[in-house]
């Protein structure tokens, strides 16, 4: 591939689960972007089981932008005819106190929806507060929360890495149709004055 840098891969082998000899898989894709590093997980949807099925980085710590865009998207290219998801959810840009990140952040996204739209994958969108909601049952969890609850909800053996954690968490999240174990709190918010309470 042009010499670029593959996804890498971890090495986090689950438990087996039985399934279902009727039941039909759906593939989920996550992804947590960023410039330096972006990170994808891949479970396998089966009624109401979650299947761990990859997760990985996409490394782009040097040279100049350009380059590093092109390699996002190659990487996340990499991973749609890989594993063949058959939907993506990605995490939405936050506003950081310094607007230069925040830029390369959201061109770091741009990139890797960029992929996801050219492969026709049909792509969903969730803020940091509600994968960790999802996922955590608090929509301000730290990283390592967001770790185990990953580990738990996939039976995996050990934690998975930080970026891929983000990333198999935004998959969860999906699954769960967004809401996961706080879907009922967010539900039951209301609109006051064009904010949510």
């Amino acid at each position: 591939m042009d010499g670029l840098p593959k996804p890498s891969r971890e090495t986090v082998v689950p438990s087996l689960t039985r399934l279902s000899p009727q039941a039909s898989p759906i593939r989920l894709l996550g992804l947590d972007p960023g410039l330096r590093i972006t990170g994808y997980g891949v479970i396998d949807k089966i009624g109401q089981t979650l299947t761990y099925v990859a997760s990985g980085v996409i490394r782009t710590e040097t040279g100049e932008l350009p380059g590093r865009i092109k390699i996002i998207f190659d990487g996340v290219m990499e991973v749609l005819a890989l594993f063949r998801p058959e939907v993506a959810a990605i995490e939405k840009v936050f506003v950081n106190v310094n607007p230069q990140s925040t830029l390369l952040l959201g061109q770091a996204r741009g990139a890797a929806i960029a992929a996801l739209t050219s492969a026709g994958q049909p792509v969903f969108e969730y803020t940091a507060l509600q994968v960790k909601q999802a996922v955590v049952g608090n929509g301000h969890a730290d990283k390592q929360q967001v770790m185990h609850m990953v580990k738990r909800l996939l039976n995996l053996p050990a934690e998975p890495r930080s970026d891929s954690a983000d990333a198999l968490a935004c998959a969860i999240c999906h699954a769960h149709g967004g809401m996961g174990l706080a879907g009922l709190m967010t539900v039951s918010r209301r609109r006051r004055a064009g904010r949510m309470l």
